[in-house]
């Protein structure tokens, strides 16, 4: 039987820590957060919608809205109207921050590539794969209302 403070609950808030500690510090010289650093990749990769982008970086709305302010208050982005929606916008990365995408990715990168070395293309995608797994547990589950219980196997 799992307890709190063993296995998975306890080692995803800890891997959490040290992969946030691992960006921040290598982000930190060019001014930005993990988040924003995040959300400059996926608007350069093509994302631009806000609601969107909050759930591939794993904010609310509200969140988002904070996230947006800071990085166009740095000049990294702008806010666009939708041209088949004026009433919502877009983001567009500006040239200062496609500038500084050639430095962000690489440090997302080396600390992705730090996380998962000497794992085994196949262990990568197990890894994935119940990572999704238990992310959608959590949907569903949060969905549902709370499960009954603790942990799997109480």
């Amino acid at each position: 039987m799992e307890h709190f403070g063993e296995g998975v609950p306890s080692l995803i808030p800890q891997l959490a820590k040290e992969l946030r500690t691992a960006l921040e510090g290598q982000l930190a010289p060019l001014g930005i957060t993990t988040q924003q650093g995040a959300v400059l990749m996926r608007v350069a990769l093509g994302e631009r919608s806000p609601n969107q982008l909050a759930h591939l970086v794993g904010t609310d709305t509200a969140g988002m809205t904070r996230l947006i302010d800071r990085l166009a208050a740095k000049g990294l982005v702008a806010r666009v109207r939708h041209p088949e929606d004026r009433r919502s916008v877009l983001i567009e990365p500006t040239e200062a921050g496609l500038a500084l995408l050639p430095s962000v990715f690489p440090i997302f990168g080396g600390v992705g590539g730090r996380l998962l070395a000497g794992f085994s293309a196949d262990e990568r995608d197990q890894a994935s794969a119940l990572l999704r797994r238990m992310l959608d547990n959590l949907v569903t589950h949060s969905a549902e209302g709370d499960v009954q219980g603790a942990w799997p196997g109480e």
